[in-house]
């Protein structure tokens, strides 16, 4: 399984330097309006401690990298285009958009904190970071509300019979959304409606909408261009304002991290994507030189340029995954340890883990080893983040 982060934010704020950062592709990069047409899909890479140290051994991954003890995974990154306002009522993009965003399991919304672009996406100056975000929020649960109306159009229609239940109705009309109808009637109980949506006004509607949008999309605010005066104000101010503590809020310089990869790669310096400094190992310009110790000054400050913490803290904190190690605490006889590493849901089990590692080897499941301690787990046993779990099949 290899999750989706979906990139989003509205023409022109460096969300496609953003995705040429993360995943050092190269998609077209402007300061106009649909600068990506369609959605661009590459791999970047999530930090997890690596297991390997603890048993005393290196590991060998089949899939991304290790760095000093610093195991790379690799996810799924899709740009998304099309986001203007009115993109619910078909508005740009429209449809194509809210199709391609439903894909990805969780969302980094790309914002220009430093408000050199208006709500268009154009050049301006003292935009009010707060608009963007407050458009792209309401974007969603419009689309959300749309979708639900005809949940409850669906139930009023008797689809089901008479006895046929509101939850039932919505989950299956929102079952793109992957919610379930047991998610649905705990969100209506938990805003203290009725299980009748008769009894909902336009707000109650708007309500229900919204808080299953935040469940099933959740979304972290990339704070770009965070290198300048500007957008350190108005992070200062967001991050204080009470009206946005429901949102994570992460500082981001996606040009640095350009920067930085490619001299990486160029050999001018040596960087670990996500770390808090560099080191300066080329020749370089003087004025490569100032360039750098300014991004130097950055990424000590905010603790990174902020990249990879904006993608980790999407997919392990908000959407809330967790990475599992398979195996033993010995290295094979070829030598090979640890080879894999992967994203699984925040729930799930010793037997899951077992269904998603081969069918036969779950249905063969006898237990799990804990790898650390040696403890059996059984099938119901939830799994913990950075668990090394060695599958006890008879297949």
């Amino acid at each position: 399984m290899s999750y989706r982060i979906g990139l989003v934010g509205k023409p022109s704020v460096g969300k496609s330097t953003f995705f040429n950062a993360a995943t050092m592709n190269d998609v077209p990069e402007g300061a106009y309006p649909f600068t990506t047409i369609d959605p661009s899909v590459g791999e970047a890479y999530v930090r997890v401690e690596c297991a390997a140290p603890e048993f005393g051994h290196e590991c060998t991954p089949n899939h991304g990298y290790c760095r000093e003890g610093t195991r790379y995974v690799p996810v799924k990154l899709v740009d998304v285009a099309g986001l203007v306002p009115g993109a619910h009522e078909g508005r740009g993009l429209g449809n194509q958009f809210l199709t391609d965003l439903n894909e990805a399991d969780v969302l980094v919304h790309v914002v220009d904190f430093s408000g050199e672009t208006d709500i268009e996406g154009e050049p301006t100056e003292d935009h009010d970071p707060r608009e963007d975000i407050d458009f792209l929020e309401n974007e969603l649960d419009m689309w959300y509300l749309d979708v639900l109306e005809k949940g409850i159009e669906r139930y009023r229609s008797g689809y089901h019979g008479e006895d046929g239940d509101i939850e039932v109705e919505l989950a299956e009309q929102m079952s793109a959304f992957r919610t379930n109808e047991d998610e649905i009637k705990q969100i209506v109980l938990a805003l203290d409606l009725e299980l009748d949506p008769d009894a909902w006004d336009d707000e109650d509607r708007e309500e229900l909408a919204r808080e299953i949008r935040k469940r099933t999309k959740p979304m972290v605010i990339a704070a770009n261009k965070m290198d300048t005066p500007a957008a350190q104000d108005n992070y200062e101010a967001i991050t204080s304002d009470p009206d946005y503590d429901h949102l994570t809020v992460v500082p981001v310089s996606a040009h640095a991290e350009k920067a930085l990869k490619t001299a990486d790669e160029g050999g001018a310096v040596e960087y670990r994507p996500g770390a808090t400094d560099f080191e300066i190992v080329g020749d370089v310009s003087d004025e490569q030189a100032a360039g750098l110790e300014q991004i130097r000054t950055f990424v000590s400050e905010f603790e990174g340029t902020g990249v990879q913490t904006a993608l980790e803290t999407a997919l392990f904190e908000e959407f809330g995954a967790k990475a599992i190690f398979p195996g033993n605490g010995s290295p094979r006889d070829n030598g090979e340890f640890l080879q894999d590493c992967f994203v699984l849901p925040e729930d799930a089990t010793a037997e899951e883990f077992a269904y998603f590692l081969h069918s036969d080897i779950g249905e063969g499941f006898l237990h799990g080893v804990d790898a650390r301690s040696g403890r059996q787990v059984g099938a119901d046993t939830t799994l913990d983040h950075r668990d090394v779990l060695e599958v006890v099949t008879t297949n």
